[in-house]
């Protein structure tokens, strides 16, 4: 249950982070990034804002916060790399 629990944070903190960042499909969520995104930024933001306020494993505002900043800089880091990648080179 808790693993469930797990991917759906993630998943609404990853489709979240895509509606902060917006773009031209500001409101079409790519369910797959979302949850890659939320999962990823969680781990890594959330995991790292919560050892660093000294709140360990437990569940603070700070790890959402964290989470939240984490998913942002995956969902940035991929429509990056794919406007990168789709444009042709000159």
């Amino acid at each position: 249950m808790l693993i469930l629990a797990i991917i759906v944070f993630g998943m609404v903190i990853g489709a979240l982070a895509q509606l902060i960042i917006g773009g031209k499909n500001m409101w079409n969520i790519d369910w797959g990034l979302a949850i890659v995104a939320g999962l990823v930024g969680s781990f890594i933001g959330g995991l790292l804002i919560s050892l660093l306020t000294g709140h360990g494993l437990e569940f603070h505002p700070s790890g959402i916060i964290g989470s939240l900043v984490g998913a942002l800089i995956v969902t940035g880091g991929w429509i990056w790399y794919k406007k990168r990648s789709s444009t042709p080179a000159e």
